[in-house]
């Protein structure tokens, strides 16, 4: 199983092919594709590459599922025998994204199709 550990938005996320993920807003439309280029580790069948601080050609393939605003965060300030308090509220912009793929130096990983694939082993169960 092949993963990455890629960094957006300030926070660093473990990905894999198929996963989806909830970051910082990113530039795109539903549907549309977007690149994460600062890939701190890739870990495959030969074992773990990591990056000083990043690697060099290695990105993660996206597709953004959506962008919408998260639950609302309360932020209240109060000054005790003062009779001061103050209460806002926050809703965080965010992107939804499914991984479709990780490129690591030119070989890329398995594509996910929607559709399951058929093995001549499969038909014959």
């Amino acid at each position: 199983m092949m993963y990455a550990i890629v960094q957006t938005g300030g926070k660093q996320y473990k990905v894999a092919p198929g996963d989806q993920l909830k970051i910082e807003k990113v530039p795109g439309d539903p549907g549309e594709i977007v690149e994460l280029s600062q890939v701190l580790a890739v870990v495959d069948e030969e074992g773990p590459i990591f990056g000083t601080p990043l690697l060099d050609n290695v990105t993660v393939k996206a597709r953004v599922v959506r962008t919408a605003r998260d639950r609302k965060i309360v932020v209240f300030k109060k000054k005790k025998r003062q009779g001061y308090h103050k209460k806002q509220g926050h809703r965080q912009w965010y992107s939804l994204l499914k991984v479709e793929e990780i490129n690591k130096l030119g070989i890329t990983s398995e594509k996910l199709n929607d559709s399951p694939v058929q093995t001549e082993s499969s038909e014959q169960l």
